[in-house]
């Protein structure tokens, strides 16, 4: 008989860092790609894996989180599978998650319920394609109680990541520290590091009495990563999982190995450019593993006019259903559904999200403009970033960022 196996999505985080993208949502529904939403990364992962009785526990503005996990991910109950936003319930006494390894001990119920050999704990806000069967094949393999997947990243870059440093035998862990400045190169690459993805594979029983004894701790920030994870390394009980061994069907030379914590509005921005180039650094239209999302009906992408400079164009770019591009140039870009962007309007370089209109003349550059965004005809947004600052908010690297619905003033 097949390994019994639930899968638990952390989605409850706030993401402050991605401000005003998540003034109204969780971070996991913030829309990537055109057409997707965060969470639909980790959820394709899994379900293309097979593992199909999936929890998504929320907290933080989770409303259209759980609208789009209800709406889309819908799955045959006949064999009993399911993919199910979980809320925080109180369940242990009148408050909510203190950390994620709280959030799963409040929901101790779902794995009582459904008794699993081996619990999957993956994010929910990052922008990958992962096996997890692979994964789980080797966590089962090596024994350990916890394997932790690790992606290999410049030594340079230690103090960016949570760092898992292994012994001489590459595969147990030995030490897990957050940003670290002195951190040792790995055993058979001296120049890089194991960071951690925020994926986990637990035998079931140590999860359970791992974060039973967290929960006893009254000191404890209670986070997988900062101290579920730390004290099973302590025990000597983890094992790192080697994300350069996942082989996904369908993917290149190009992509492979792909994965970006999108945590920063800069960050955001460079995964969506990814997208776009002629060899996809990440490549969406791999169909031998699909992302899946929600499908509304919109009719195709419509491209209108050609008259002298009024050429309704998109190059270099990514253009949802239901956008029309009427007589203007679209560069560099990733439209999203329903989007507007009307004659001699430039758009170079930015992310416009379900719903946005570009009016007549309007120049938008390197720019993250969120759902219903309307730029007035010959508005400037990119082009003056010490007036945009005063508007608007402006990332580190000079990306103007537009929330949701926000007023765009000449």
């Amino acid at each position: 008989m097949a390994d019994k196996v639930l899968a638990i999505v952390l989605a409850g985080g706030e993401g402050k860092r991605l401000m005003p993208l998540t003034t109204d949502r969780a971070k996991p529904a913030v829309p990537f790609g055109g057409m997707y939403r965060m969470v639909d990364f980790v959820l394709s992962n899994l379900a293309n894996a097979g593992y199909l009785k999936i929890v998504v526990l929320t907290q933080y503005k989770s409303h259209s989180l759980d609208r789009h996990i209800t709406k889309t991910w819908r799955m045959s109950t006949l064999l009993g599978n399911y993919v199910t936003p979980v809320p925080a319930q109180q369940r242990r006494g009148p408050w909510w998650f203190a950390g994620s390894a709280d959030a799963i001990y409040q929901s101790f119920n779902l794995i009582h319920d459904e008794q699993p050999d081996y619990v999957i704990v993956f994010g929910a806000d990052h922008i990958y394609r992962m096996d997890p069967r692979q994964m789980v094949e080797d966590h089962i393999a090596s024994g350990a109680a916890v394997t932790v997947a690790g992606i290999r990243q410049p030594l340079s870059m230690a103090d960016q990541f949570g760092v898992i440093e292994v012994g001489e035998d590459g595969r147990r862990i030995r030490a897990f520290r957050e940003k670290p400045t002195d951190a040792v190169g790995l055993p058979d690459a001296p120049d890089q590091i194991y960071a951690s993805m925020g994926n986990y594979v637990f035998t079931t029983k140590a999860l359970c009495d791992a974060v039973e004894r967290d929960a006893e701790d009254k000191s404890s920030k209670h986070d997988m990563g900062g101290s579920i994870i730390p004290m099973m390394v302590e025990r000597g009980e983890a094992n790192v999982y080697d994300f350069r061994d996942n082989e996904v069907p369908g993917s290149t030379d190009r992509d492979r190995g792909y994965w970006r914590d999108v945590g920063t509005l800069d960050s955001f921005y460079d995964a969506h450019m990814d997208l776009i180039n002629v060899h996809p650094v990440f490549n969406l239209y791999n169909f031998e593993w699909p992302i899946y999302t929600e499908q509304p009906p919109y009719p195709p992408a419509k491209f209108v006019h050609q008259w002298g400079e009024r050429v309704g164009r998109a190059v270099a770019s990514m253009v949802s259903p239901g956008a029309v591009i009427s007589g203007s140039l679209v560069e560099n870009s990733v439209v999203s559904p329903k989007v507007k962007v009307h004659s001699w309007a430039h758009v170079d370089g930015s992310v416009l999200m379900e719903g946005v209109e570009i009016g007549r003349h309007a120049v938008v550059r390197r720019a993250i403009l969120d759902k219903n965004v309307v730029v007035p005809e010959g508005a400037e947004i990119g082009v003056d970033l010490e007036k945009d600052r005063q508007r608007y908010t402006v990332s580190d690297n000079g990306v103007v960022v537009i929330g949701k619905g926000q007023r765009v003033e000449l």
